[in-house]
């Protein structure tokens, strides 16, 4: 999991990045991005109901993607001043092999230029 320093969440947080930040999209979620005044990133990611009604498998979701991205942090030598909300749109993230998940994280952190 990544630090408590590193999440975020709120409506006006969150209604910040939607609306002044830009995106990509990748095979199973959408990132959305916006440039920080903070020295580190923060990040949010959104499960909705419509991806699964039980809430276990949206907190494993959650679990899942925060630890990708921590471990792909960890990898990186650079500072990431970004405020990140990943929003997942498929259910099949629960269930892919972890190294996909991690590869498709990675791949959508590169197309948004923050790696």
């Amino acid at each position: 999991m990544i630090s408590q320093r590193n999440r975020f969440h709120g409506h006006n947080s969150l209604n910040f990045v939607y609306r002044k930040g830009r995106s990509v999209r990748a095979d199973y979620f959408g990132l959305r991005y916006a440039p920080s005044k903070r020295e580190d990133y923060r990040l949010a990611v959104v499960v909705s109901k419509k991806v699964s009604k039980q809430a276990v498998v949206r907190n494993r979701i959650r679990r899942r993607i925060y630890e990708a991205v921590r471990l792909i942090k960890a990898d990186s030598n650079n500072a990431w001043r970004y405020d990140i909300v990943i929003t997942v749109q498929s259910p099949e993230v629960a269930e892919i092999p972890y190294d996909e998940l991690g590869a498709a994280v990675q791949a959508a952190l590169q197309k948004a230029n923050i790696l």
